[in-house]
């Protein structure tokens, strides 16, 4: 009787599952509104904009000003001066200068706008003094990399052509790789484009530095796919490579090791299917099983039984368990009739066997906004992922996580000298008796927007982890982290 008690109590914890509580009232009137030309986008930057250790907000507005909100603590999110910025679809914070304050990529329907942070929230435009080409493009993807301890290598992803008069379909304009010159920055196409709504430079299944493009074939149609280019090659991946081309409605990348081997998993956001490609021994990858949880192909609330469409998708410890748990963000493109239009965020908790299941209701963040962009962070400092949302024609969404019973948790800051300041590029190995997590220090995913904040990590039971740094270097550092409490390590060299 005592032990069916025992099993019966653990039964109602797993069940209980993880709580959030809306806090949106708390929140200007922000809205991501626009024609065509903001179906798409809605991204959201979060990051430490003036030093308190408190995530700030800057959201995309489209149509409307895009709005920087700075957090001034208990969940409390004022709305701080910034550029009257129009057009947007979205950003990436990114400390180009290696100043110490966070910058930002504003990627637009129009020229593309670099703003220097001051370290205290306020941002001006450098984007012709720092000889930054930013064209008069449909831009929808981001990111970042450094190739050596100078200034960063950036691929901007274009989406439509607006220009060609034989489009939309099958107009995708061609993508640009700016890399650093004597006088700012040299743009060179990088082709053939197939319409990217995402895009990551990360080490991919055989380790090696590769961007990946995920595109929206509504637009190419035929002949286009997702795409890998390996970045010390300058070329696209292929067959014999072991790269399989898949065509799929492209519009969020996930990544993050899910197994502990230390190679990453990758989810990609799509109409219908959301496909998770898993990393092979042999530096491929395998579809996942639709057993794995992870498909979310139609609404799981409501009667509306048509596929939905899934935008930002990310990767995040959400009760701190020491497993990935995943959001996905959904909602119709805007009246698409194939497609649901009563389309649930996702939030699907990863199990001890590896599978997923969908708590997003229970969770309190289902919201039937046509959601967009996204991003899971610590937004009160309590080691619990808060969840802030951009909604395209309705108001931004926060959630704070109120979990009870949640496990305990780590936050791994890096630092060094150079123009990589934050060692981008560097993986990040947590040890807890016997369990290993791994996560890549990156800019870009999501779909237009991203983080750059400490990498966090769910320890559950553990009171302490061994934390192995790979800095970008090569150079690796092991170091003691004690739980419930934030780690900052600088380089080796720099110590």
């Amino acid at each position: 009787m005592i032990r069916a008690l025992v099993l019966c109590l653990l039964a109602g914890q797993a069940a209980a599952g993880p709580v959030f509580e809306d806090r949106s009232d708390g929140l200007p009137g922000h809205i991501y509104a626009g024609g065509w030309e903001h179906f798409v986008g809605g991204g959201v930057a979060v990051f430490d904009c003036d030093g308190n250790g408190l995530p700030d907000i800057f959201a995309a507005g489209g149509e409307n000003p895009a709005i920087l909100l700075r957090n001034t603590g208990d969940f409390t999110f004022t709305p701080a001066p910034v550029a009257a910025l129009t057009g947007v679809t979205g950003a990436y914070p990114i400390d180009l200068d290696a100043d110490g304050a966070m910058d930002l990529f504003v990627m637009r329907v129009g020229p593309n706008v670099v703003l220097r942070g001051d370290g205290a929230c306020g941002f001006t435009d450098e984007t012709a003094d720092w000889a930054v080409p930013v064209g008069d493009h449909w831009t929808t993807a981001f990111t970042a990399w450094w190739d050596g301890d100078g200034r960063p290598v950036m691929a901007v992803g274009n989406y439509v052509d607006r220009t060609d008069p034989d489009g939309p379909f099958e107009a995708c304009d061609a993508n640009q790789i700016l890399t650093p010159a004597a006088d700012g920055y040299v743009s060179t196409d990088l082709t053939p484009g197939f319409c990217p709504l995402s895009m990551l430079a990360a080490q991919d299944a055989r380790g090696r530095l590769t961007l990946r493009l995920s595109n929206d074939r509504h637009y190419y149609v035929r002949g286009g796919h997702e795409q890998m280019w390996d970045i010390a090659d300058g070329r696209f991946l292929g067959a014999e490579d072991g790269w399989q081309n898949v065509s799929l409605w492209g519009m969020g990348i996930a990544s993050r090791d899910l197994t502990g081997d230390g190679r990453d998993d990758v989810m990609l956001t799509s109409m219908g299917d959301q496909l998770l490609q898993l990393a092979q021994e042999d530096g491929t990858y395998a579809n996942a099983p639709y057993s794995i949880g992870t498909y979310a192909q139609r609404p799981h609330t409501g009667d509306d039984g048509r596929p939905s469409t899934g935008w930002h998708a990310e990767f995040a410890d959400v009760d701190n368990d020491g497993r990935a748990d995943l959001f996905i963000a959904k909602g119709n493109v805007d009246q698409m009739p194939g497609l649901a239009m009563a389309d649930p965020n996702n939030l699907l908790m990863q199990k001890p066997d590896g599978t997923f299941v969908e708590a997003g209701q229970t969770a309190g963040i289902a919201t039937t906004a046509r959601s967009r962009g996204a991003a899971l962070a610590d937004f009160d400092g309590d080691g619990r992922l808060d969840l802030i949302v951009v909604n395209r024609r309705a108001p931004l969404e926060i959630y704070r996580n109120v979990t009870d019973g949640t496990g305990n948790w780590l936050t791994v800051a890096l630092t060094q000298s150079g123009g990589n300041r934050n060692a981008i590029g560097a993986v990040v190995t947590v040890t807890t008796d016997g369990a290993t997590q791994s996560q890549q220090n990156t800019i870009g995913g999501g779909h237009a927007g991203g983080k750059a904040l400490p990498l966090h990590f769910g320890l559950g039971d553990a009171d302490n982890a061994t934390v192995t740094v790979t800095w970008p270097d090569g150079t690796q550092s092991t170091h003691e982290g004690q739980a419930n409490a934030p780690l900052t390590l600088w380089h080796p060299r720099d110590r």
